[in-house]
């Protein structure tokens, strides 16, 4: 059978530069590990989380795979972010006050089972932060999004204009936290050339 793709079937993994569109997102399904702190601090509970998440994503693929007979293809990292102040994200740029939690979407029908056998898997594969993942549903519902093109540092002017003006302009106001869809590996990607979909929760002011 042809792998699933969720990317393609979900409209929401779908958006425009340049453009804020106001998107109904369901409840979805992820391998979550949260965590505190700088994600370029090579030492830090984010790089641990990276090095974690995959090994359990493709585990959990080969085990409902094998269950099943039913493929899929692994998707890209999200992560929610979000601080105490949000002018650490706009304007300061301040990733020390950052805390977060990294995605991986998973598909809905995906049991306790496979999940328990892949955390065993990549924990003899010797993955590090095996203890922190945790399977859950995340609904946002209502959301504002754009596709932003370069860097990471480069997004606060966006997030801005997102938060500062759009939202309130159509009558919404944010909800939940900010979430972050990295379309690209940034570790084979030019920094110029990172796609990465900012995704904010709202609801009617």
């Amino acid at each position: 059978m042809p792998k699933v793709d969720l990317k393609r079937e979900l409209p929401s993994y779908r958006a425009r530069t340049g453009v804020f569109d106001v998107v109904e997102v369901p409840p979805l399904r992820y391998l979550m590990i949260d965590g505190h702190g700088d994600p370029n601090d090579p030492d830090g509970e984010y790089a641990a989380a990276i090095t974690t998440i995959f090994p359990v994503a493709y585990k959990l693929k080969f085990a409902r795979r094998a269950e099943t007979g039913n493929d899929y293809v692994v998707m890209p990292l999200e992560a929610l972010w979000w601080a105490d102040d949000m002018a650490s994200f706009t304007a300061e740029r301040d990733k020390s006050r950052w805390h977060w939690t990294m995605l991986n979407l998973v598909p809905d029908d995906v049991t306790d089972g496979q999940f328990e056998q892949a955390l065993s898997a990549a924990a003899d594969k010797g993955a590090s932060a095996v203890d922190r993942v945790r399977l859950d549903t995340l609904a946002e519902g209502r959301c504002v999004q754009t596709l932003h093109l370069g860097p990471y540092d480069d997004e606060g002017p966006v997030l801005a204009a997102m938060h500062d003006e759009f939202i309130p302009a159509q009558g919404l106001q944010m909800t939940r936290r900010h979430h972050e869809i990295y379309l690209n590996d940034v570790r084979r990607t030019d920094p110029w050339k990172l796609r990465t979909i900012l995704r904010q929760p709202v609801s009617s002011g």
